[in-house]
């Protein structure tokens, strides 16, 4: 468990996958600035199993589940570059009190403790204010628009680019403990 000041990130087990597979299927929970999306517990249960996506419940210190982050590569094509990348929902009753943040941040000092890279990244849709506040809030500076990027509800949208490079990173911000 990676533990924070006020959330922790716990990685996701087999019982997760109902509550995590409800989630993805609301779609007032998965956000409206995701592709509409329904996943069965077997395809959640494939996706637990891939060695391409990793990812974390995101607990509150009584232990109740608030939402999920987790970090996947990108291939980048041409070079074989794989470039890590982060993606986070949290229930709407939870938005808006900065554990997103706490959880974004815990999970790049996590990222940048035990993985040989260079970045992290992350993408967000050009109308999602509160995550780009998210973002920037946890050390992420905005690269770029990915233009007609996703396919979101009927129609085509932009996307923002958000990284955070060693460099800038340093030293653990929030990470407290591992166990």
């Amino acid at each position: 468990m990676l533990e924070g000041k006020t959330v922790n990130l716990r990685v996701m087990e087999k019982e997760d996958l109902p509550l995590f597979a409800e989630w993805v299927n609301k779609p007032e929970v998965f956000g409206e600035y995701n592709p509409l999306h329904q996943m069965s517990k077997t395809e959640a249960e494939k996706m637990l199993d891939s060695p391409d996506i990793n990812p974390f419940m995101i607990e509150k210190k009584d232990g109740s589940k608030i939402g999920f982050i987790f970090h996947f590569h990108v291939l980048h094509l041409g070079t074989g570059t794989k470039q890590l990348e982060i993606g986070y929902t949290l229930l709407p009753g939870e938005r808006g009190k900065g554990y997103c943040t706490e959880a974004i941040v815990i999970m790049v000092d996590y990222l940048f403790l035990s993985k040989e890279i260079m970045r992290i990244q992350a993408q967000t849709d050009q109308r999602n204010v509160a995550s780009q506040k998210v973002l920037a809030k946890a050390g992420f500076k905005k690269e770029g628009t990915l233009r007609n990027n996703f396919f979101i509800r009927g129609e085509w949208t932009d996307d923002y680019i958000y990284s955070i490079p060693r460099e800038e990173w340093k030293e653990p911000k929030i990470l407290t403990r591992t166990a």
